[in-house]
């Protein structure tokens, strides 16, 4: 049997002994202050006797703790302790605890005007220009700036709220909305949540602002600010298309709602798996429905992630190279097998060998896809390693199987032992040699070592290339010594975006003999019009490399425009 899971090095809290079962919240939310404060009300299961409970903070103004235990409540002693990268812990005395006990902590406290999790706008930040907003992002391990919580995916809680906003502002969070009334004294809104499925402090979600709804189906609606209603209307109309395709993948939905926010461009990743509440970049409206590759792959983390989800952040593959495998699938059902083998291969090409050979080096600990953080911040070790090479695992197994059909049914049973619990590399690879024990000797011939434990690059899976040659050929015209540079658009223009991409991406790789034809390319695809940001952030880091100077100030807009990282980090280096 797989050993149990190791301590997950990313916490200070003694969730061995004693782990959070249900989080009531109570906020105030503060625009002028630029944080959060009110109360949290943790409650306890004891599971080794203890008189101490340690909890994950970060730069939090504790005002008071007591516990609830035995029918009698009283204010306890507590210390705060510095955790470097970490945080600080919160020790907070108790009586005797033992198994079984169920005890409740009420911590009284205050975010910091600088919480790692928020994210204040004025009005003037915001797209509609009418209201301040407030969004969060938590993962990895920034729960603990907002609430003093067991910050680490290997307690999985339930969670309820009640949340004061300035009147006229719509406040939505990670839960079941409950409905909303009036303050007292009418400036404020309260709203109220509850989340009944046990989910990690990182999936814990608030957005605040001048929002407007519009309904996609029975259970999925958007939300936006009310200038982008309409064309995020229409960009997510396919929400509950790809739900059901993702359910005939791998199970029923659980979570009720499945409901998207777009965020103001502030927004530093292309979506959050909130569960209940996808947050969404506003550089997914591109008019054309060609970048909802990102909701399949938030829509799949309801299963792999928010569902099963890695017990540390050392084991993040099992998150997200599950959710791009998967992902790529539901495209494979959608869209064909081709584009399912076509846009595995980009991932392989274009983003797992720039993160190895461009990002880190092929030695580095963070190409390894299970690695050793020991105190560092996870997010330093954020890419697209887990993702791409995950994925690329995924692929190889499946191909060294050779049974597909087999494979997907292996993949709904993994998610369905697994549900609602954590999850261990070595558990997930058990589980896989005792469900093919009749194909051991061929999955013996995978090298587990090299692809787990090893960093650098893989080795490549055998994709079909049949639409990944057709976008080398075509760029292979605009770098081949003594070629001719074609002068009709009309072969990229009938392309899917995705190999769009690809041959720009091919064009970059090969542009030390690309030499001036940037002027050409741009005009004869007419590249400076894409409105897709994927085409054109691609486009502007071409023209960057290879030195282009009217490119520039094309790139500067497009980068103070934005706020996602994907695109502006690269720009600015």
């Amino acid at each position: 049997m797989a050993p149990p899971h190791p301590r997950d090095p990313s916490t200070a809290s003694n969730y061995e002994q004693v782990s959070v079962s249900h989080y009531v919240v109570k906020w105030n939310v503060d625009f002028d202050k630029k944080c959060i404060d009110g109360d949290v009300q943790l409650v306890l299961d004891v599971k080794q006797e203890t008189s101490e409970v340690i909890l994950d903070t970060r730069e939090l103004t504790i005002r008071s703790v007591s516990c609830a235990s035995n029918g009698e409540t009283k204010e306890v002693e507590y210390a705060m302790k510095d955790n470097g990268a970490l945080g600080q812990k919160l020790i907070v005395s108790t009586a005797l605890l033992k198994p079984g006990d169920k005890p409740v902590l009420t911590v009284k406290y205050e975010s910091s005007n600088n919480a790692a999790a928020l994210q204040f706008l004025t009005a003037e930040q915001t797209t509609d220009k009418v209201a301040p907003y407030l969004f969060s992002q938590c993962q990895a391990i920034n729960a603990r700036s907002i609430v003093p919580c067991m910050d680490t995916p290997s307690v999985k809680s339930t969670y309820e709220a009640e949340v004061c906003v300035p009147v006229g502002l719509t406040c939505l969070m990670s839960a079941i909305g409950q409905g909303s009334k009036s303050s007292e004294c009418g400036k404020h809104t309260i709203f109220s949540f509850k989340q009944p499925v046990s989910i990690p402090s990182y999936l814990l979600a608030i957005v605040v602002g001048h929002l407007e709804r519009k309904e996609i189906s029975d259970r999925c609606a958007v939300w936006s600010e009310p200038s982008q209603a309409e064309a995020a209307l229409y960009e997510f109309g396919e929400t509950e298309k790809i739900l059901k395709v993702a359910e005939d993948l791998v199970g029923p939905y659980v979570w009720g709602r499945y409901d998207l926010v777009v965020l103001p461009a502030t927004f530093p990743f292309g979506g959050m798996e909130n569960p209940c509440l996808t947050f969404i970049t506003p550089t997914l409206l591109a008019g054309d429905r060609s970048l909802v590759n990102v909701i399949a792959h938030e829509i799949t983390h309801s299963w792999t992630g928010n569902l099963v989800t890695n017990f540390s952040w050392e084991h993040f593959w099992l998150n997200e190279g599950f959710t791009v495998f998967i992902e790529r699938k539901i495209h494979g059902r959608m869209y064909g097998e081709l584009e399912r083998q076509f846009e595995s291969e980009s991932g392989y090409d274009e983003s797992l060998v720039r993160t190895v050979n461009d990002v880190f080096g092929p030695d580095h600990e963070y190409t390894k896809l299970v690695q050793d953080l020991g105190s560092a911040d996870p997010d330093e070790a954020f890419s697209s390693i887990p993702y791409e090479k995950g994925s690329a695992l995924l692929f190889t197994v499946e191909q060294t199987i050779g049974d597909n059909a087999r494979f997907e049914q292996f993949l709904k049973n993994y998610i369905q032992k697994y549900a609602y619990k954590t999850v261990s590399t070595e558990e997930w690879k058990e589980y896989l040699y005792d469900t093919f024990s009749d194909k051991k000797v061929i999955l013996d011939n995978i090298n587990w070592d090299l692809w787990l434990h090893k960093a650098g690059l893989p080795p490549k899976p055998e994709y079909d290339s049949t639409l990944m040659r057709a976008c080398k050929d075509l760029a292979n015209k605009w770098t081949a010594e003594g070629s001719e540079a074609p002068t009709d658009g009309e072969v990229f223009e009938k392309m899917s975006n995705s190999q769009k991409l690809a041959v720009i991406d091919a064009i970059r790789v090969n542009k030390g003999i690309f030499g001036d034809r940037m002027p050409s390319l741009t005009a004869t695809y007419k590249l400076d019009q894409a409105k897709n940001a994927e085409l054109k952030f691609s486009w502007l880091m071409l023209g960057l490399e290879t030195k282009w100077t009217p490119i520039i100030d094309a790139s500067l807009a497009f980068a103070l425009a934005v706020g996602r990282m994907k695109y502006c980090k690269p720009i600015y280096k």
